[in-house]
């Protein structure tokens, strides 16, 4: 039986939240906020768009990636790897002022996937989909030792392993089974080395797999139906309520130069392919490994380990374009279409999207390592990207990932609209909030 996991806030904790909706609606709180809409006096240390603020939630929790909160605000992370306390960190505001107090640890393995859905919480290492189910207002799953079963039997593999998730609201899952590999090269990333042609990574990786969210024992080959295919590995995934379908942003391929340098300059190489944003749909094929998005053209082209001359676009026939594209190699790793109020209307149905930063640009400087902010209406952006929040890195230039401070895994919508965003680095979580200038408000 479906256990329901019902609100729990401390007598201070109901008294913030009562002030926070006397305060009233975005852009109309009081001059003096709550001690839940107070931001740290540095921002957390990000650098935020008009009228955002943040403070820190926690930190030092271990490596984190995806986020998900419960209906009664708790936070739950998944952690890359299992700390000797645990593999999932759950963090509860006992008094009301947003940051956590009550920190617990459980499970024995670290993941990346994390999405609540029906009440339940569901987790992913780089095998197997897990549910967590509760009852009353215990912060921790009453099944946190013995989690169901929902997928399992993923392939495991040495790179881009990981099986982040979404749901549909038909009560499907949809996963990434990411390829593990560069270009499908008999040997990967070796110079040389012949295109495997067909692909074989595509029979079971290189997609997005389609499952039932809350049926028990299935596996991939028996139960799971390949959606999505030509997907090199898509880390971020969200489901868009506003157009019922479900987004991928892709990492795309790398080593242009290092494989082919007759034809790819070092600054080409760093500049290409596109990182791409997929609009899916049953049967879509993306292009990977035939194919990949040169953004100075503007187009698809046929990848050079099949024939590409950098003109041609022969084995991108019949492939779907992008529906946006984003510079090379900033390693989208979440996804998350805001359907809030506390942030402005404008806000609503816009994309945002955690650049967890590149590795691969020299000899140019590394980029990404923020969140971006994409505007939608109707199932379609309606602009280029600006910058949501910054400064993660802590540093000006980055020269090597090792140079970056805090790099942004995770996002996820709080019940009261805020966003939260995870660290990966360290573990740290950060919520972000709309609060209207004084001065503003005062005209």
């Amino acid at each position: 039986m479906q256990k329901t996991n019902h609100t729990h806030y401390s007598f201070l904790s109901v008294l913030m939240l009562l002030l926070a909706v006397a305060c009233g609606s975005p852009g109309e709180q009081s001059s003096a906020p709550t001690p839940y809409f107070t931001a740290d006096e540095d921002q957390g240390g990000l650098n935020l768009g008009s009228g955002l603020q943040a403070y820190v939630v926690a930190e030092d929790l271990g490596r984190g990636r995806h986020l998900a909160v419960n209906e009664n605000g708790d936070i739950y992370m998944n952690l890359r790897e299992a700390t000797d306390e645990g593999g999932i960190v759950a963090l509860r505001d006992t008094d009301g002022d947003g940051r956590a107090d009550d920190i617990q640890y459980f499970g024995d393995f670290g993941g990346t996937g994390m999405a609540f859905y029906k009440g339940n919480l569901y987790a992913s290492n780089d095998s197997t989909v897990f549910r967590f189910t509760f009852s009353g207002d215990n912060l921790i799953p009453d099944n946190a030792a013995s989690p169901d079963t929902i997928v399992s039997g993923l392939p495991v593999q040495t790179s881009h392993a990981v099986k982040p998730f979404t749901f549909d609201e038909q009560g499907y899952l949809y996963l990434n089974v990411g390829a593990p590999s560069n270009a499908c090269q008999e040997q990967d990333r070796t110079k040389g080395s012949p295109a495997m042609d067909p692909c074989p990574l595509l029979e079971r990786q290189g997609g997005i797999w389609r499952f039932e969210a809350e049926k028990v024992g299935q596996t991939q080959l028996e139960h799971g139906y390949r959606f999505s295919i030509g997907i090199r590995n898509a880390v971020a995934l969200d489901y868009n309520s506003a157009d019922g379908h479900v987004y991928a942003v892709q990492h795309g391929r790398d080593m242009l130069h290092a494989l082919f340098p007759e034809m790819y300059s070092e600054e080409e190489s760093a500049e290409q392919p596109a990182e791409e944003m997929f609009r899916l749909s049953d049967g879509a094929d993306f292009g990977w490994p035939y194919c990949y998005y040169d953004p100075s053209q503007d187009k698809r082209l046929t990848a050079p380990e099949y024939g590409g001359d950098r003109q041609q676009a022969d084995r991108c026939e019949g492939t779907e374009d992008p529906v946006m594209t984003f510079p090379a190699h900033w390693a989208p790793n979440d996804l998350l279409f805001y359907t809030g109020d506390q942030l402005p209307e404008s806000y609503k149905g816009t994309a945002l999207v955690a650049f967890h930063g590149s590795w691969n640009r020299a000899p140019l400087e590394q980029k990404g390592y923020f969140v971006a902010a994409v505007p939608f209406e109707n199932g379609s952006p309606t602009g280029s990207y600006e910058a949501f929040a910054e400064g993660f890195a802590g540093v000006a230039t980055i020269e090597a990932p090792s140079d970056a401070q805090h790099r942004p895994t995770g996002l996820a919508q709080a019940p009261d609209g805020t966003v939260l965003i995870s660290d990966s680095v360290s573990g740290k979580i950060w919520r972000v909030f709309y609060q209207e200038d004084e001065s503003m408000a005062m005209n």
